[in-house]
């Protein structure tokens, strides 16, 4: 499995859900070794799913030392991706607990999702147009008027598709945490949804709403 330590109640193993967390989530930290020592190497980036052929689709700077450490098409290396978001501080104050006995203690709660498989990388020109109209096309659909590749001089964006190259990671393991206080009472995890609910921050309340859905059904 991908290497995450995952406490039983907030294991999180359906595909389709971890597919769409990674859709609504793309900046992504791909990590393989690199260098003569193998030491681990990160670089962000945004990548695209393809939900049929269970891989990612990414690109990176041609001069990210990164780059080097990627084998061409028909080898791969192993490598680890990390997808996150839906976070927020837990104060132990919002915990009904703090009242009754006082053994509380501030905690994060947070989504991460995992991908362990082998990466490539393409310098086709062919592979790489083809990734970035279709990730353009998916991150520009919520516009009133989208953004498209032809909308640019084609020598612009022969240029610009010079500077990087394209990236794949087939998803061999996949597995994710959903940290939302499962473990706690059910008067402590309404304690911190109420809590997270008057700090009304976006962060607040993504996370108040996840926890909610979250709320084991004891």
């Amino acid at each position: 499995p991908a290497p995450m330590y995952i406490p039983a109640p907030f294991r999180e193993s359906d595909r389709a859900t971890l597919y769409d967390f990674m859709v609504a989530h793309p900046l992504a930290v791909l990590v393989t070794a690199a260098g003569p020592v193998d030491a681990p190497y990160a670089t962000h980036l945004p990548l695209h799913l393809d939900r049929e052929g269970g891989r990612l689709q990414g690109h990176v700077a041609r001069a990210n030392p990164h780059v080097q450490w990627l084998p061409a098409a028909g080898a791969s290396v192993p490598g680890l991706v990390v997808f996150s978001g839906v976070d927020h501080y837990v104060t132990p104050t919002w915990y009904a607990s703090k009242q009754e006995s006082g053994r509380v203690v501030p905690t994060w709660n947070y989504i991460a999702v995992h991908v362990q498989g082998a990466v490539t990388r393409h310098d086709d020109v062919a592979w790489l147009e083809a990734h970035l109209a279709q990730l353009t096309d998916v991150h520009e659909a919520t516009q009133a008027h989208p953004w498209a590749m032809h909308d640019a001089p084609r020598e612009y964006l022969d240029a610009q598709m010079r500077g990087i190259v394209g990236v794949s990671v087939r998803i061999d393991a996949l597995e994710g945490k959903y940290k939302m206080s499962q473990n706690r009472p059910d008067a402590d995890i309404n304690g911190v949804v109420q809590g997270l609910a008057r700090l009304a921050t976006p962060a607040a309340v993504a996370t108040a709403a996840e926890m909610a859905r979250r709320k084991p059904a004891r």
